[in-house]
């Protein structure tokens, strides 16, 4: 079985969708990737697409769903990059890990902001993630 992880912040356009497309680029098909919004806000702005095709990351295949739109039993971690509490969200059916890690919200900030949340989630995909999902 792969290992699962599952990116959720508030609107799923910016740190979350980020997340998706740096941990596909990084780990490949070795990992399964999604994620996820409390509630989506249903497009991507196009400075979260720009900050990734600047760095050379696919953009492909990219939207904003719902955490209802996803199969959350399919993964064993959840990262919470909003740090809303997830109580009563998640279904106590879920036997995986959910840490939380708060990155900054970009939404509306301007480039320079997304470049750095995009830069913070690269280092948690490059340099925390492997330790919470051998964690598991």
């Amino acid at each position: 079985m792969r290992n699962g992880v599952l990116f959720v912040c508030y609107g799923n356009a910016c740190r979350s969708i980020m997340a998706e497309a740096l941990a596909n680029h990084h780990w490949g098909d070795s990992l399964l990737v999604a994620s996820a919004g409390l509630t989506a806000l249903g497009h991507i702005p196009a400075e979260t697409m720009h900050v990734l095709e600047e760095i050379g990351v696919s953009t492909s295949g990219l939207y904003s769903k719902g955490l209802h739109e996803v199969d959350i039993e399919r993964f064993q971690l959840i990262l919470d990059l909003a740090l809303h509490p997830l109580a009563g969200i998640i279904p106590p059916s879920f036997k995986g890990k959910v840490i939380q890690y708060r990155v900054s919200d970009p939404f509306m900030e301007g480039l320079h902001a997304f470049r750095q949340t995009r830069n913070t989630i690269e280092w948690l995909i490059t340099e925390k993630l492997s330790e919470w999902l051998d964690e598991e």
